[in-house]
């Protein structure tokens, strides 16, 4: 289902205006948005020197097949490289399969997490105050525990740096409260709907975040959607609460950095071989686990 690439594809160039993610080129074409996907990852806000080969492919995969299947208004046009763009034979070849043009929406300065299991910043927060972005939650709650019923905790979007969790309060001060409720009811809407599905097929979702954004009058989702970057996913038939659970997604990766004397402040080491094998295949794994009929 993924091309087989030997070689991370960390940097890409287009004759168009560029803004640089973490991991997206984002392209603008006027009218439209040309959004590729490299195969950098990040962790701590840090963008490592090693490259996930095929990552983004695995990215665009999913958010296209998510796009596609869940009940809402979106970006996505299309996956497929539109003729009419002043690209390369080698540059067409390089963006093959990491790339979506979509709609060119004004973005909503704000990360909608949705949480249904106790694991992370949450969990962080939890352990001090028995709260999660001004939630209350029941005591006694241990590591990874699935919430009564999950929960909108949306944070600041930060261009370079660490988003900050915020209450609803302080999201509905910024962008209003008619809009804030809004983003918080299709999150939620969202996360039940893919989590339903995943669950079927094996995976839990325990948290994800969502971008949204105006599109002409309508609020329509952006961005990525349920990838391994963007949300927790855990095998279902090896969740045990209590502990960090075994996962699909970039978990793997910062327990890697965890281990090492890295210390977050300065340039972050570079990822041995079989860490960047391993964590290619926990992204495909979900990939082909999600994407089941």
């Amino acid at each position: 289902m993924v091309m087989k690439t030997t070689s991370a594809v960390l940097s890409t160039s287009a004759p168009y205006p560029r803004r640089q993610g973490k991991v997206r080129d984002v392209y603008d074409l006027g009218k439209h948005l040309l959004i590729v996907s490299s195969d950098r990852i990040s962790a701590f806000d840090w963008v490592l020197p090693s490259g996930i080969p095929g990552k983004g492919i695995i990215l665009t995969q999913l958010s296209k097949f998510w796009f596609q299947r869940l009940s809402v208004d979106h970006h996505l046009i299309s996956t497929d490289l539109p003729e009419d763009l002043q690209l390369t034979e080698q540059q067409r070849n390089e963006f093959a399969g990491r790339t979506m043009l979509t709609k060119k929406a004004q973005v909503i300065p704000f990360e909608c997490v949705v949480r249904g299991y106790l694991e992370g910043s949450g969990w962080r927060e939890y352990q001090q105050t028995g709260q999660i972005c001004g939630i209350r939650l029941p005591s006694g709650l241990k590591q990874c525990d699935r919430l009564p019923e999950p929960i909108f905790t949306p944070a600041t979007k930060a261009d370079e740096g660490h988003d900050e969790n915020v209450s609803f309060e302080t999201m509905a001060n910024s962008i209003g409260e008619e809009l804030a409720a809004k983003l918080r009811e299709r999150s939620l809407d969202v996360y039940r709907e893919g989590s339903q599905w995943a669950r079927d097929r094996g995976v839990l979702i325990a948290d994800t975040k969502f971008e949204w954004g105006r599109y002409e009058d309508r609020v329509i989702l952006i961005d990525e959607v349920l990838t391994p970057d963007s949300s927790r996913f855990w095998p279902a038939d090896r969740y045990q609460p209590g502990a960090s659970q075994p996962s699909f997604d970039k978990q793997f990766v910062r327990e890697w950095l965890m281990a090492t004397d890295w210390d977050r402040a300065s340039e972050p080491p570079a990822l041995p071989p079989d860490v960047v094998e391993q964590t290619r295949a926990k992204y495909e794994s979900v990939l082909k686990l999600l994407t089941k009929p």
